[in-house]
């Protein structure tokens, strides 16, 4: 992809030469016109156009440059600085303190958005931590995009740890957008960082993942929080045995990777999603499935399985994954990432999450990261 930052300069630089170059081209075009015709009066904007990206200190030198501009001009085409050049001046004067006043309040909220984002990347390192490369003899890799813009952190959510029944996995989706999205994903995760090393299996997991969603809805201080629900599906790679488990709780299935081809990994028994047990009966079960050297499984969540294109049509995932078996990991995502966007003719309006976890194949080929 190329790299946006030499034209994100240049058009910085246009921007912040933008006065000087307005001061200057009416200068130039006042003294090479007519005397009845005036340029001189276009200086008044420039410390208009300076607000836009000097501060107030530039905003005001910018200013006072226009107004002795213009006092120049009317020297040279008058003699003297006379009443025409005398409202300008004025007229100037009165643009540059409006116009440095405007600056500092943009300077102003610039500084706290930069506090905000701040705040807002160590709070994603709190609730979606990054994932490491390798867990005891797992690549994983992971494509994550939030569907609000500049957003760091949505609704979807993901976690790995090594345990000792092996690397468990949850990647979820929290029902709804916004802060409550994320403050119920954030419950989920810490559910799951502290139950997963203790569970013996999955359906004894996913029963823990519950009741802290439970225990979350009755302290939360949204209203709705006890009608919210979150997709999940867990994901359990043994140390000493070449399979996987999985336990879906209402969420798009998860896809099997060989290299031979893809398949969908149905579960056995449909399960309803996390806090909904007081609404549905569920009796958890996980499904068995081999999982050896050069595996791969693919989770995700609806940002990806729903996607459309013009005509309405949901994303092929399984036939596109079909074509890309013998990618590595990382590449193999990153062709997700540019195929979705190319399906949906744009960027997403929903929360993207897809991670790929695989056994380590020593030699390379396609589970290598």
């Amino acid at each position: 992809m190329p790299d946006p930052t030499p034209r994100r300069t240049v058009l910085s630089t246009i921007i912040l030469s933008s006065p000087f170059l307005l001061i200057a081209l009416a200068a130039a075009a006042d003294t090479e016109t007519p005397a009845g015709q005036r340029y001189d009066r276009f200086v008044v904007a420039a410390p208009a156009l300076a607000a836009a990206s000097w501060g107030p200190v530039g905003t005001l030198l910018i200013g006072a440059l226009a107004m002795l501009t213009e006092v120049v001009l009317a020297l040279i085409r008058e003699g003297q600085v006379g009443a025409s050049a005398g409202s300008v001046i004025a007229a100037t004067l009165t643009v540059t303190f409006a116009a440095a006043y405007t600056a500092a309040q943009r300077v102003r909220r610039e500084h706290d958005l930069a506090l905000v984002r701040s705040v807002a990347q160590t709070a994603q390192q709190v609730v979606l931590r990054p994932l490491p490369d390798r867990i005891n003899g797992v690549d994983l890799a992971l494509y994550y995009r939030a569907a609000a813009e500049q957003a760091q952190i949505g609704g979807d959510l993901y976690e790995a740890v090594r345990t000792p029944f092996g690397v468990r996995i949850i990647l979820g989706d929290v029902q709804g957008k916004g802060l409550p999205a994320v403050e119920m994903a954030a419950a989920l995760l810490g559910s799951f960082r502290e139950a997963a090393y203790d569970c013996k299996d999955l359906p004894a997991l996913a029963s823990r993942l519950e009741t802290g969603l439970q225990r979350y809805a009755e302290r939360a201080s949204s209203r709705d929080a006890s009608e919210r629900f979150a997709t999940a599906v867990l994901l359990e790679i043994p140390d000493d045995r070449p399979e996987a488990h999985l336990l879906n709780c209402g969420h798009p299935s998860p896809v099997l990777i060989q290299p031979d081809g893809v398949r969908l990994l149905e579960p056995d028994t449909p399960l309803p999603p996390l806090n909904l047990s007081a609404l549905v009966a569920s009796d958890y079960r996980a499904t068995t499935v081999p999982f050896g050297p050069g595996d791969r499984v693919l989770l995700y969540t609806d940002g990806v399985s729903e996607t459309r294109d013009r005509d309405g049509e949901f994303y092929p995932l399984a036939e596109r994954l079909a074509r890309w078996t013998a990618e590595p990991s990382v590449k193999l995502l990153d062709s997700l990432r540019r195929d979705l966007r190319r399906y949906s003719g744009g960027p997403a309006d929903d929360d993207v999450a897809a991670l790929l976890a695989a056994r380590y194949t020593p030699k390379g080929g396609p589970t290598s990261n």
